[in-house]
């Protein structure tokens, strides 16, 4: 035989030898591991052409080097062909708005340092700086004609004087100046303490040019913004009562002349009248709303509004559910809108005499830490859409339908993760409260390669609000603890939105209530399926979830350790000291602390702190100014005073949104992990 034919035989078999191991070693998935977190990728903000040919989209990714959660703008065709970039690079590309005709796209970026607006031409590629800006813009949104694009802005108010200080020597260095500070709201979660300003309204041409100020006046001019057809008039949401730091909820539509920034009043209830859409022929506004009550949970309504005569119409009195982003169809018979049913949030729409359609449903939120709803869709002028959609098996991906073709889902951004990365399988529960044998639904997520003949232990995870719910959605946290071989459990307990107006308002002045009884009736209907150890039952839960592990401990010992993120421990310092002191103490309870002590002390975990005796460990963030980390440093010392196994986490630099930072997700997960891990029995 040929000593070189046999050479490169023998070379030739171990080639295809190995390439067969790679093979098999790319067939056996791995489980979802925390540095996994950086490949997800997610749609948001999908705007399809007028035409109905083109969807651009915000395309999110992780920065690994930085640490930060990026975006870029993509397009891709209603068929699903010719996916690819409009813009590349390790910045924030957002926002993107079709011009009337289709010719040109509208976005904002991070790219030059500053938040500022850029036009690009579709048929050439070709971009253009629209603005210079010192403040970040918002609420983008072309005329009609395609002549202007109106937005938003804060404009900075010098801060109020209170003292003059004695001039000091020359280079001497003295303290920062004190801040006076005479306003309601002087901090907000997630931006730190208010600096004195207003949102006011702007237009631009949309060839280039000065920014024109268009309102003026101590009043947030700011959110939503649509156009009259006729480019004359801009319909926008605000509240400019007199009262409006103590009445935060009450805004009212008005009509803004381009012109002349006259304001005309629309609308004239005590309630929140938002989200304003003018009909293509001009003829009415849909905008949602509801009256106050005062309740916790409000179901919020689509209202129409004659634009001659004033007339006002609910149009979905009698849905239950509560409905926004309202978008005409091109012929002015119908609105689209979406709302949450049952953990599963749809799009719908509803013609002028009040009869409802569903149209898709499965529609996906962008973050992709908890299983939390929310999401947008865009429709074109012939009806065709575009959504973000989700599942438990996949983050935010873009799909498209029309009113006569199923819905397609045409991205596949972590195709290429999951085809190693092996994910827990989620299934529905539906259980009845042992308090009242009220029907309650959740879900659970068995760990990869699940066995039911064997013994897991169990993670009862619990949502935040607590007027929010968990759905059949994507949740990298839930799928991370699933990895580690625990059964996750979450559940919409009553007060969850999505089931109606009686539903929500089951823990109205009485919260955290008989969630705890349903939470616990999950925990056993899922118990008597036989794979979990009853012995390795473990509790976690953010904001009102941290309320009601906190609350759970305080009430049974059940549990081998529980994690308390971002609770409310005391209600009263949490109403004097969250960033809504004017809202929560009286949608939340009946009234001021000091008028109802003996409710507001009933309702605290604090209160039940004596019982407890569940290792309990508490994170926080040390910018939270919705539940400030003075609620979790409160329990962690009466913890200790009571001798009870606790630790605090202290997560720098965080906000309520301890976990928007992806270092900081993991962060969380791995100390949930290991405080579990540290008490488990095993």
């Amino acid at each position: 035989m040929n000593r070189k034919f046999v050479i490169v035989s023998t070379c030739l078999m171990f080639l295809l030898s190995v390439g067969e191991i790679h093979v098999l070693e790319a067939q056996k998935k791995r489980n979802f591991q925390p540095m996994d977190l950086f490949d997800l990728e997610y749609v948001s903000d999908p705007r399809i052409s007028p035409d109905g040919n083109q969807v651009v989209y915000v395309r999110n990714f992780m920065d690994v080097m930085h640490d930060r959660r990026r975006s870029n703008i993509w397009m891709v065709r209603f068929d699903g062909t010719g996916h690819r970039p409009l813009t590349t690079g390790i910045q924030n590309d957002y926002g993107p708005r079709w011009s009337p005709d289709g010719t040109q796209l509208l976005y904002l970026s991070t790219r030059d340092g500053k938040v500022n607006l850029y036009l690009r031409w579709m048929d050439t590629g070709q971009e253009m700086i629209l603005t210079h800006l010192t403040q970040s813009p918002s609420g983008l949104t072309w005329s009609p004609d395609g002549q202007w694009i109106a937005f938003s802005m804060r404009i900075p108010a010098r801060p109020a004087s209170f003292i003059t200080m004695p001039a000091k020597p020359s280079g001497a260095q003295w303290a920062p100046d004190i801040q006076y500070i005479d306003e309601m709201i002087y901090r907000r979660d997630g931006g730190g303490y208010v600096k004195p300003g207003y949102f006011q309204l702007f237009v631009i041409p949309s060839e280039g040019g000065t920014p024109r100020q268009i309102t003026d006046g101590p009043y947030d001019s700011g959110g939503r913004i649509s156009w009259t057809p006729d480019s004359k008039y801009l319909i926008i949401s605000a509240n400019r009562h007199e009262n409006r730091e103590l009445e935060p909820m009450n805004s009212e539509l008005y009509q803004v002349d381009v012109t002349s920034g006259t304001f005309t009043q629309l609308t004239d209830r005590n309630g929140p009248d938002q989200d304003a859409e003018v009909s293509p022929d001009g003829r009415y506004i849909a905008y949602t709303g509801f009256d106050d009550l005062l309740h916790g949970y409000h179901v919020s309504n689509m209202y129409l509004m004659n634009r001659k005569s004033g007339a006002i119409t609910n149009l979905t009195d009698a849905f239950d559910r509560s409905v926004s982003s309202p978008a005409w169809s091109k012929d002015g018979k119908s609105i689209y809108f979406t709302y949450t049913d049952y953990g599963n949030t749809k799009i719908a729409r509803v013609d002028l005499s009040g009869k409802v359609t569903n149209l898709a449903q499965n529609m996906g939120g962008n973050p992709v830490g908890r299983p939390y709803g929310g999401g947008s869709f865009s429709v074109s002028d012939e009806g065709f859409f575009a959504f973000t959609h989700s599942l438990p098996d996949h983050p935010t991906e873009l799909a498209v339908f029309g009113l006569k073709t199923q819905v397609r889902i045409i991205t596949g951004l972590n195709e290429d993760l999951f085809s190693f990365v092996q994910l827990g399988h989620v299934e529905e529960i539906r259980f009845t409260s042992g308090y009242d044998n009220r029907e309650i639904q959740g879900w659970y997520a068995v760990p990869p390669g699940f066995d039911p003949d064997k013994r897991y232990p169990l993670i009862l995870e619990i949502h935040g609000g607590p007027f929010a719910n968990y759905g059949d959605r994507f949740s990298a946290e839930i799928q991370l603890y699933a990895a580690q071989g625990y059964v996750v459990l979450y559940i919409n307990p009553r007060g969850s939105s999505g089931y109606g107006k009686e539903f929500g308002n089951l823990i109205h002045h009485n919260y955290p209530g008989q969630d705890y009884d349903d939470l616990m009736s999950g925990v056993d209907a899922l118990l008597k399926k036989g794979f979990i150890d009853q012995e390795r039952l473990f509790v976690t839960g953010g904001s009102g979830g941290g309320v009601l592990t906190s609350w759970i401990v305080g009430n049974t010992d059940r549990f081998a350790a529980a994690v308390v993120a971002k609770p409310v421990i005391n209600w009263t310092s949490f109403v004097l000291h969250a960033d809504g002191p004017n809202f929560f103490y009286k949608y939340w309870f009946p009234g001021y602390p000091w008028d109802f002590q003996d409710q507001y002390w009933a309702r605290s975990p604090l209160s039940r702190v004596g019982y407890v005796s569940t290792p309990t460990m508490l994170l926080a963030g040390e910018e939270d100014f919705r539940t400030p980390i003075s609620e979790s440093e409160q329990y962690y010392a009466a913890l200790k005073l009571q001798g009870v196994a606790t630790a605090l986490v202290r997560i720098p630099e965080a906000s309520h949104g301890i976990a928007n930072r992806p270092s900081h997700l993991i962060a969380k997960v791995l100390s949930v992990l290991k405080w579990f891990e540290l008490h488990d029995s095993k």
